[in-house]
């Protein structure tokens, strides 16, 4: 594939990440949002529908998900990268999901929103792509 069409992709799939985040509050149920832009330290969690909740935390997570895989698709062109980081993604979904729905029904009080804050920080938005696309840049220099 040309460069440029794959510069142009990198820049579609960046502009759709941040279509999400600008619409975020329209696409998804997420009552965290206001509640963390609240002085959260010392307020108690809010009422939420747990259900609701976590699929859509897992959906905008999928769809970060897609779009990241595909950035690190176009930038390195290598299959072995989108099958690691593909099982990369889906370990961490795993592991920050279930981390973070301990700590929803767990909450009782003030002290743990700050840990909730900075896991669900890590699902809802393509903080991962951030690690791996200069990780793999850099490993890929480093075995030239």
């Amino acid at each position: 594939m040309k460069l440029t069409l794959r510069i142009l992709g990198v820049l579609v799939c960046g502009i759709l990440l941040l279509l999400i985040r600008a619409n975020e509050e329209t696409l998804f149920y997420d009552p965290l949002l206001e509640f963390f832009k609240m002085d959260y330290k010392i307020l108690p969690l809010p009422e939420m529908d747990f259900f609701a909740l976590g699929l859509n935390v897992a959906y905008r997570y999928f769809l970060n998900t897609v779009i990241s895989i595909a950035i690190l698709w176009l930038v390195f062109w290598n299959r072995g990268i989108v099958k690691l980081s593909t099982l990369i993604y889906i370990v961490l979904f795993f592991v920050f999901f279930a981390v973070f729905m301990v700590i929803i029904y767990t909450s009782k009080g003030t002290g743990d929103q700050l840990v909730l804050f900075y896991v669900r920080r890590f699902l809802i938005q393509p903080i991962f792509l951030l690690i791996l696309l200069p990780a793999f840049y850099f490993q890929r220099l480093k075995t030239r």
